[in-house]
């Protein structure tokens, strides 16, 4: 994997200065972000990522985002981007993640969105890539998001750089947050209700793309007690 190289981004800046303003208005525009609806611990946040295409030739074809493996989010769902294509892809944890009473050995490790022919992000625009996720962990910890970008060359750009502890911006940094106390009468259980609709299994891929390991092993306790309730009763009528 590559990224482009400095002289290519001074290039961008070589535009005239009202393009230069309408286009590239700051240098953050030019850097893929993460702008999260809610920062807030154990709530549910909708996550949008700006994908600008710095390219003067080419187009951006696909984004790829790195979910955080050490504080997994237990439900991703993404939000429906016409002309691309999205997947959720699900890994084995390296350490079973204990939730409401369950022991979660998987989770959603990685987004993936495609563009299908002619809906490529064009050079100069941008794109805004949305996704569900929860729950967010504990406050004061900083949600790492690392983005692959591929344009229509093969070309790809890893923003997944760090900031060092002189506080100097990274040539290419991650997309970041920092979850903040969690609001008051807003718990998980609360996060939850306030999620996307879809219906989700954990370890699937549904059409819309959801995925919630949590829902599995819920679902499957329900079918457990619900069968057992049926022979119970069952079992009442014979002796009856």
């Amino acid at each position: 994997m590559t990224r482009f190289s400095m002289p290519t981004r001074r290039a961008l800046a070589a535009v005239p200065a009202t393009a230069a303003l309408v286009l590239l208005p700051t240098s953050a525009y030019a850097h893929v972000t993460v702008n999260p609806d809610s920062t807030a611990a154990e709530s549910y946040a909708s996550l949008v990522f700006r994908v600008p295409t710095e390219s003067d030739t080419e187009s951006t074809e696909k984004l790829v985002v790195d979910l955080p493996a050490d504080t997994p989010f237990l439900s991703v769902t993404p939000r429906t981007l016409p002309g691309w294509d999205v997947e959720v892809e699900v890994s084995k944890l390296d350490e079973p993640y204990e939730v409401e009473g369950a022991t979660v050995s998987e989770a959603p490790s990685r987004v993936t969105w495609t563009a299908e022919k002619g809906n490529e992000v064009p050079p100069h625009e941008y794109q805004e890539f949305a996704v569900r996720v929860g729950a967010l962990p504990e406050a004061g910890t900083d949600v790492v998001l690392p983005a692959h970008q591929t344009y229509t060359d093969g070309t790809v750009v890893d923003w997944d750089d760090l900031v060092t502890g002189d506080g100097e911006e990274p040539e290419a940094p991650a997309p970041v947050f920092t979850t903040t106390a969690a609001e008051a009468g807003e718990g998980h259980h609360g996060a939850a209700a306030e999620s996307d609709d879809s219906a989700t299994v954990a370890g699937e891929t549904l059409a819309a793309g959801a995925v919630d390991p949590v829902g599995r092993w819920l679902g499957a306790a329900g079918i457990v007690v619900g069968a057992a309730g049926i022979g119970a009763v069952l079992f009442t009528r014979r002796r009856s």
